[in-house]
């Protein structure tokens, strides 16, 4: 058996310190996620017990306290401060580092998830996978795709541990009676636990990790998710107030390009945000007037359950400019969605589908069966796909929805040529150019100055670098307030500091 190291790093999570090394191994068919931790001794690991009982019974902890991230961080940050004086009580000649190595493993072992938050603190992991507690954790690395990790969980009971406490913190309970639950984190990695005997196997926990730094639409140009030109056609759309629907397959960044594209929605604007599980991430710096809503579950006696068609229909009584709806996946969420397109309401809303042709097909026909004259309310499909063999993520099509005539009819305005791995442009816009022609007044020429302009102030922002959720934020901002402002700084080719002194 020879093994080859592929890559290795170091990683740190509260003061704890993991070593990652990647192998691929002569005898496995995956390669193997070998993460190193500080080992202890039995008699440390006896003190640390005896701590963290101490702390418990001197700072109980209630429901609100772990169910407001405001307030759990700080509860967090208090305990990491007592758990260390007690350690520098205990151990006198211990060193600083070793100090703050134990504090951070009691505040895991406490608030968080043990040993997985040192997973969660890895960049490069898309997904961790907890199958059970006789495999060992698989993840889904960034470079590498699925690894075998070198670590499992004791038992069962501490995987229904971990999912119990991550449904207490957002709101959601999972049980005998409920065994499926989907839930988030508190810094919105996505979480579903199963338990046994609906996972024959035992117990399960999947993490679906969201990037730290959110994705920005100047990145997705950057890493080539999509163009420039794509980048500005949408940008004109959500400007003038047109709905939009992002299709694609799972983990194809779906909610990731949803989540870059609100930045163009105008700061005076109010949003609702609608979801069953919460994904959705707006910048509040620019969208101040945001009210984000999430589904609820039926409490143990069946009372209290808040569906999203619940939500839907509440949101529309409270003066939204535009609405997000996070997934749509059953009839009575399409048809309130369509609706709320039909009574004047900008909607941008994801659903799972690999074409442009599998969504319409999935609209019309059953379970869902939206009418053709609904549907024609939403004027743009934007399909991402995931390339499995290359791990890349792309835009692949971006549709108008044409009214009029019997059958739905679609222009696709681009389209991605894999073989090349090339965007292109399929065909003018023949909607949204009538419409902005029609409703705002806009000439077929104006139309195409505004689309060169705002390509122009893309290219300006990914040559200044200004990738961060932040930077594009105040540019943004600024467009709204002032546009030729902007228009002149990108023309100019001057530096981002030179409009934020």
């Amino acid at each position: 058996m020879t093994r080859q190291l592929l890559e290795s790093y170091t990683l740190s999570a509260d003061g704890v310190t993991g070593i990652v090394s990647i192998f691929q191994d002569s005898e496995e068919n995956v390669g193997l996620y070998d993460l190193a931790l500080p080992q202890l001794d039995i008699a440390t690991k006896a003190v640390l017990q005896e701590i963290s009982e101490k702390l418990s019974r001197e700072t109980p902890v209630n429901i609100e306290e772990i169910t407001d991230p405001t307030k759990i961080r700080a509860l967090k940050d208090a305990f990491y401060v007592q758990a260390a004086e007690s350690l520098r009580e205990k151990f006198t000649n211990m060193s600083e580092e070793k100090i703050k190595l134990l504090a951070g493993i009691l505040l895991h072992n406490m608030y968080g998830l043990g040993e997985i938050e040192v997973f969660l603190a890895d960049d490069f992991l898309e997904e961790i996978a907890i199958n059970n507690s006789v495999y060992p954790i698989t993840v889904f690395h960034k470079k590498h795709g699925w690894l075998k990790s070198t670590r499992k969980l004791d038992d069962e009971e501490s995987i229904y541990n971990f999912a119990s406490q991550i449904g207490r913190k957002v709101g959601r309970q999972i049980s005998a009676l409920d065994p499926i639950m989907d839930a988030h984190l508190l810094t919105g990695d996505r979480v579903a636990a199963t338990l046994f005997p609906v996972s024959t196997l035992g117990n399960t926990i999947t993490i679906r990790k969201f990037a730290r730094s959110p994705w920005t639409i100047i990145s997705l140009i950057q890493n080539k998710t999509t163009s420039k030109e794509i980048v500005a056609f949408l940008w004109l759309a959500i400007q003038y107030e047109n709905s939009i629907l992002v299709t694609g397959g799972t983990a194809s960044g779906k909610t990731s390009f949803l989540n870059a594209l609100s930045i163009f929605i105008p700061p005076k604007q109010r949003i609702i945000s609608i979801e069953d599980t919460r994904e959705i991430e707006l910048s509040e710096a620019q969208h101040w007037n945001w009210v984000p809503l999430s589904s609820r579950d039926k409490n143990p006696e069946g009372l209290g359950e808040v569906t999203m068609l619940d939500l839907m229909v509440a949101s529309l009584r409270m003066r939204p400019d535009r609405i997000i709806v996070g997934e749509v996946r059953r009839k009575e969420q399409a048809e309130t969605m369509f609706e709320a397109m039909h009574t004047g309401h900008s909607v941008y809303t994801t659903m799972h589908a690999d074409t442009v042709e599998q969504i319409k097909r999935r609209l019309l026909e059953p379970p869902l069966s939206i009418p053709k004259a609904e549907l024609e309310a939403l004027q743009l499909i934007v399909v991402q796909h995931r390339d499995r063999r290359k791990n890349v993520r792309r835009t692949l099509e971006v549709a108008e929805i044409l009214q009029g005539g019997k059958e739905l009819a679609l222009n696709y305005v681009f389209r991605w040529r894999p073989r090349v791995d090339k965007f292109e442009l399929s065909n003018k816009s023949s909607r949204i150019f009538e419409e902005l022609n029609l409703h705002v007044g806009m000439t077929l020429d104006q139309i195409e100055q505004d689309l060169r302009e705002k390509e122009m102030i893309l290219q300006w922002m990914i040559d200044q670098d200004m990738g961060n959720i932040v930077q594009v934020g105040k540019i943004m901002e600024l467009y709204y307030r002032s546009p030729e402002l902007v228009v002149c700084a990108a023309q100019a080719k001057k530096s981002f500091s030179h409009l934020f002194p």
